[in-house]
């Protein structure tokens, strides 16, 4: 079924009317209602887009709600004062609602007319155009505006070509995406090698996607995959890192690292833990899979979770191969803290991880050390210390994972939970503990000297 042509492309679209589908405008954000509404009053279309009507057509709960309109940004912020425009590649609109952002994009067309440029062209010149590619087919600018049948065929999967419209409250399909959805597959608009060389982030979205929904990833999406992963090493590490906290953090953290590892793209992101994770104790293999678990645990109690402890976790094998080759002439002299900035700075390599959180990295591992060098003045300081909590539930992460530290989990959790003076009793049984050991290190040397 199709509808009457009020806006151009809307003839080429399937029809599901308000009675055969699930989503209410209950389970719409206000702010993206309003932002739909005042663009319809002032003539334009627009219309909900992507994930916010997957997930809700799968009675989800949307993280984000995204508006796709015939207005362009300079339109959109001529109507709201709070509109802020922004991208390189391709511009779209940001509608600030205190802390909640409403992302507001023009419908994209074909850009079959895009200039090729090579790597002498400047970013300047780049900028002066409305669509360029790479010569490996890479897109770098994408401002070419078109119809909303147009901007369905430009999107990544079938699944996320759904549009929900005020008008009658119908879902518009352009690509058989509602099918895709009932069975449960993803698959790419289009022809995926062409698509992936445009914008190699598409393969690991393809995997965030699978993971996140369950879905099966359909044979001629999937089957480019290994083949172009090196594609990725075009994209820039500040972007990776990015979509790195995407997978690790969608709330399907296990399922998106052994996807990762499946395809081989895993390899542009994690190459220094994967090439130790073969070779590393069985314990720290472990840790690895218990972060994840844990990672999704937490977010689905609706906890945070930091990228620092998520590397920290994530390098650890890392670390620990490192920390094993210190026999080694070539190792032996360095430092704890210079094999811990090793091991982050081959991984900026994949992805630029922001110095904040890498500097809590560093800070996580050093506190392990020192959470077992207890004696009454380092307790305080290590309690005191502002990534305390991150340290001692990285030592309680080890433990569960088959380390054996000798309790040192247990009389943390204890010092915690005490009041003063209990701490101070605990630290007084250490000093005790530590003046016997002097004392008799003290008689042995002696023995040794007669």
């Amino acid at each position: 079924m199709t509808i009457p042509e009020t806006f151009a492309g809307l003839d080429k679209a399937t029809i599901i009317e308000r009675d055969e589908h699930t989503i209410s405008r209950q389970d719409i954000a206000p702010n993206a209602l309003k932002v739909l509404y005042r663009l319809s009053e002032h003539g334009h279309a627009a219309y909900l887009v992507g994930g916010c009507v997957r997930d809700l057509l799968l009675r989800g709960k949307p993280k984000d709600f995204d508006v796709a309109t015939d207005a362009t940004p300079e339109q959109i912020r001529e109507l709201f004062r709070n509109a802020r425009i922004i991208g390189r590649r391709f511009k779209i609109v940001h509608i600030r609602f205190g802390r909640e952002i409403i992302e507001v994009t023009t419908f994209r067309a074909h850009h079959d007319a895009s200039t090729e440029i090579d790597d002498s062209t400047s970013r300047r010149d780049i900028r002066g155009l409305d669509s360029a590619r790479s010569n490996a087919g890479m897109l770098l600018r994408d401002n070419v505006y078109g119809q909303i049948d147009e901007d369905a065929m430009r999107r990544d999967f079938t699944v996320n070509a759904l549009y929900y419209t005020t008008d009658r409250f119908r879902v518009l399909d352009f690509c058989n995406g509602l099918a895709d959805l009932k069975a449960r597959q993803l698959r790419m608009i289009g022809n995926a090698e062409k698509r992936y060389r445009e914008d190699p982030v598409r393969m690991l979205r393809a995997v965030r996607f699978a993971a996140k929904l369950g879905f099966q990833i359909e044979p001629d999406t999937e089957r480019p995959i290994n083949e172009l992963s090196p594609l990725l090493a075009s994209i820039s590490p500040a972007r990776l890192f990015d979509e790195t906290m995407k997978l690790m953090t969608n709330g399907h953290a296990v399922e998106s690292f052994s996807l990762l590892t499946r395809y081989r793209i895993g390899e542009h992101l994690f190459a220094p833990t994967l090439e130790a994770l073969p070779n590393a104790p069985i314990a720290s293999v472990k840790l690895v899979d218990l972060a994840l678990a844990n990672t999704d645990i937490r977010l689905a109690e609706g906890k945070s979770v930091t990228p620092a402890f998520l590397f920290a976790a994530l390098l650890w094998p890392v670390l620990q191969l490192r920390l094993a080759g210190t026999e080694d002439e070539a190792t032996s002299s360095l430092s704890f803290n210079q094999l811990c900035n090793s091991v982050i700075l081959e991984q900026l390599d994949y992805t630029a991880i922001p110095r904040r959180f890498s500097i809590a990295t560093r800070e996580i591992w050093d506190l392990q050390n020192r959470l077992v060098k207890r004696n009454k003045r380092t307790v305080n300081s290590v309690f005191n210390h502002p990534r305390f909590r991150a340290g001692y539930d990285f030592l309680l992460l080890r433990e569960d994972a088959g380390e054996d530290l000798q309790g040192l989990g247990d009389w943390w959790t204890r010092f915690q939970e005490g009041d003063p003076s209990t701490r101070n009793e605990m630290i007084d049984g250490l000093q005790k503990s530590g003046n016997r050991k002097r004392r008799r290190s003290k008689g042995k040397r002696k023995e040794q000297s007669q």
